[in-house]
């Protein structure tokens, strides 16, 4: 079950950082071609709040699918078991905002601290990319 589970973290992770650096590159490549500089900077917010939103609902999925089954651990609190419930849980994870109103039990804890490391590294990761831009084009 260990072995699993390492897997299934280490999956995830990685398609989050690869939706996260396949969305950075595109918007590198695709932003020098707009004809308003100041266009530029809006298109780069706009794609990278969806990369954060992509990674946040591929985390969603994963704790839909492994509160489901057994031997994952479960999700307790103010939760009813929805895919809903597990995106606004994973939505106050990445963040670090952390309501505390669904909390992981067993196993899960693993994945949410996971998750919450990854959401300020690719937080961190967009905060440095926007910088860039704007210094490019303000």
């Amino acid at each position: 079950m260990f072995l699993a589970l390492f897997l299934i973290n280490m999956l995830v992770i990685l398609f989050a950082v690869l939706i996260h650096h396949e969305t950075l590159y595109a918007l590198a490549k695709f932003l020098p071609r707009l004809p308003v500089s100041r266009h530029r900077v809006l298109f780069a917010l706009i794609g990278v709040l969806l990369a954060h939103v992509a990674e946040i609902w591929l985390f969603a999925i994963t704790y839909y699918f492994l509160n489901a089954m057994d031997g994952f651990g479960v999700l307790s609190g103010n939760f009813s078991n929805t895919l809903l419930d597990c995106a606004y849980f994973s939505f106050t994870v990445y963040t670090s905002l952390g309501f505390g109103d669904v909390v992981p039990l067993g196993d899960l804890r693993f994945l949410s601290g996971l998750e919450s490391l990854v959401g300020l590294v690719m937080i961190a990761w967009s905060a440095s990319f926007m910088y860039m831009e704007m210094q490019k084009n303000w």
